[in-house]
């Protein structure tokens, strides 16, 4: 099998791509680097061919797709500092890589599997969210919601593709994480573990009682194999999560204690980061059973499990 991976470089598409070719598969990556890192790629595989470029080049990716069993669309722009600090360029390129992955794919007879995010829901509370769940989202001129929009618009187009024929699936992912996130963005997890480990205070945003399910980054790449390999699932959207919740203040807590680190805990509120437009969902947990029905997947590692294997990821990283 070809499989085009879009952001393969990036954090989930790398670890996707070590699968793919673990497998035996032939793999494409187009990035831009603008998250990614070559240093994530297994670089010299016989079977791995790196593309340099953005999906906003509708030659380029068209190019990659003729001729592909399947194409992953995980290239984004992501983050919440990406989001809130950029949310023009987070909405047009989002948008625009989106149509140009799926407007060239469709065509090619290359089936898609496009990663779409739990953003998608909003600001709905009435957990755990199914795939049938009504989108409720707070005021356009909060930015948090650019990035909502513009995956919502993606599954939009993507479903359309699907009714006139073409091979379409979405996965909306859940707070994923694991080892190669990089703290630069917002993500939570690899900020918490890097300021224990530098011994300093975690900064929890808010009063960290939203509550998050966190989804380690192996999960997440196996359902996006499962849901590319399996023909059932096309023409549908598939949530992709874990369904155990924690709160943000006891992820901080467990961090600490995981560590063995003697930090304390600094409360910072949302506005003093991202603005006072900005919103927060006080709760965001999937329901599973439409995937576990279709492909069998469920969540098999523990938030314990991605807390572990990134205190030792960013342990690695530091120079001795």
């Amino acid at each position: 099998m070809r499989h085009v991976v879009t952001g393969g470089a990036g954090f989930i598409g790398s670890h996707l791509v070590d699968i793919l070719l673990a497998r035996g598969d032939e793999v494409v990556v187009i990035d831009d680097f603008s998250t990614g890192s070559e240093a994530n790629l297994a670089g010299g595989h016989p079977r791995l061919e790196l593309v340099r470029g953005t999906v906003l080049d509708a030659a380029l990716v068209a190019r990659c797709v003729d001729g592909a069993d399947g194409c992953f669309h995980l290239a984004s722009s992501v983050g919440v500092r990406q989001i809130v600090g950029a949310p023009l360029r987070t909405l047009l390129n989002n948008l625009r890589g989106t149509d140009v992955v799926l407007d060239a794919a469709a065509p090619a007879g290359c089936r898609v599997v496009f990663a779409s995010s739990s953003e998608v829901y909003g600001l709905n509370d009435a957990l755990p969210l199914r795939e049938d769940a009504d989108r409720v989202l707070g005021p356009p001129e909060s930015s948090r919601w650019s990035y909502a929009t513009a995956k919502s618009c993606g599954e939009a187009a993507a479903f359309a593709y699907a009714a006139a024929g073409a091979d379409m699936t979405c996965a909306r992912l859940f707070n994923t994480v694991g080892p190669r996130q990089s703290a630069a963005h917002g993500m939570v997890l690899p900020r918490f573990v890097s300021q224990a480990l530098a011994g300093e205070a975690l900064t929890v945003y808010g009063d960290g009682r939203q509550g998050r399910c966190f989804t380690h980054v192996a999960d997440t790449v196996d359902a996006l194999v499962r849901l590319m390999d399996e023909p059932a699932t096309r023409g549908r959207a598939f949530n992709v999560g874990a369904s155990d919740p924690v709160t943000v203040l006891e992820l901080a807590e467990r961090i600490i204690t995981a560590t063995g680190a003697r930090s304390d805990i600094a409360f910072v509120p949302f506005a003093d980061v991202y603005g006072t437009a900005f919103q927060e969902p006080a709760a965001r947990r999937p329901d599973t059973a439409l995937i576990r029905a279709v492909t069998g997947w469920s969540a098999r590692r523990t938030l314990d499990d991605a807390i572990r294997d990134v205190v030792a990821s960013v342990r690695a990283s530091v120079p001795a």
